[in-house]
């Protein structure tokens, strides 16, 4: 089959591998244009435009498809003359009118890391962390024009460990995503089955996962600790947890554990000890919270034993 694809992060690009090395043809690439990033804020291509890029593959990098401006529908017609049996849509981040999920011979089809209806939109493997489910995965659904509410071809099964990170999670799912969207687009047959077989989703069953914010990564010591270790590790890369230091600076935190240490009496964000697991410190239900990997404004992070070398923290200190 003639496939579209289109995708930007790490996220999307195991997808694409996936793909490449199907008997299938990757007669085009979309992909968002080029950021800048870095301490140097060079331009750079996303993960999927240079996998792109090195199996010779067509690029394609428009702005948006809308239908209100001469540039989005340009950027219509210009799908719409690659003829595609199929387009596969995974993180691409822009929104697809209908006029383009319409464009495919079989349509659009979506790599969503969920188990859908549940968390659909824009962080659902840090709210599914954050929200303490035992299990995640990836359903892949035929779009429609709503957030993610189009009806569901596939799904895998993931469990979330107590330690995942987002980013773990996101390895993990990556790899699922790329399996499955490869085993629906197995054959025409097997695309046509997935079709017929679709089921519609369960409104009433629907959770948003609304867009992360760097505001809401600032540990809140008042919760109890099991949150606040999902809230670390659900934030990690992206926006990372921090404890505020001043008006201008924050210590952030990379990881976390629940502590066996006695919290009992002691003021939320109160240190309780420092020692070879990390910085046990005081949360809201009297139970503690080690931190195990923190970062000083300008430095990298670190662990446990160098935590202690820098002896910027001792038991009594009050976090904010």
């Amino acid at each position: 089959m003639k496939i579209v694809f289109a995708g930007t992060p790490e996220f999307a690009a195991e997808a694409l591998a996936a793909l490449i090395n199907t008997d299938h043809e990757i007669i085009a690439v979309y992909t968002q244009p080029d950021r800048k990033a870095g301490r140097g804020q060079k331009l750079t291509a996303s993960a999927v435009k240079q996998l792109a890029l090195e199996h010779n593959l067509p690029v394609y990098q428009p702005l948006h498809f809308k239908a209100s401006t001469e540039e989005g529908l340009a950027a219509q017609k210009e799908l719409a003359e690659l003829n595609a049996d199929v387009m596969v849509v995974a993180a691409y981040g822009l929104i697809l009118p209908q006029a383009v999920l319409d464009m495919p011979q079989y349509g659009c089809l979506n790599i969503h890391g969920s188990l859908l209806p549940r968390w659909r939109g824009a962080a659902p493997i840090q709210r599914a962390i954050a929200a303490g489910d035992a299990e995640t995965g990836v359903t892949i659904m035929k779009m429609a024009a709503g957030l993610d509410t189009g009806d569901m071809m596939y799904k895998t099964i993931c469990p979330i460990d107590a330690t995942d990170t987002s980013a773990s999670l996101q390895d993990k799912l990556a790899l699922q995503g790329a399996e499955a969207i490869v085993a629906v687009l197995e054959s025409e047959e097997k695309l046509k089955h997935y079709l017929d077989t679709r089921e519609v989703q369960d409104e009433s069953l629907t959770v948003y996962a609304h867009k992360l914010s760097k505001a809401e990564a600032k540990i809140d010591w008042s919760l109890d600790a099991v949150s606040i270790d999902r809230n670390i590790r659900a934030f990690n890369p992206w926006p990372v947890a921090f404890i505020p230091l001043d008006e201008s600076n924050n210590l952030r935190v990379w990881g976390s554990m629940l502590s066996e240490q006695n919290a009992a009496g002691k003021a939320p964000g109160a240190i309780l000890c420092l020692d070879s697991l990390g910085v046990h410190v005081a949360c809201g239900n009297e139970k503690a919270v080690c931190l195990t990997s923190l970062q000083w404004p300008g430095g990298k992070a670190l662990n446990p034993v160098q935590i202690n070398q820098t002896q910027k923290l001792s038991a009594g200190n009050t976090f904010a």
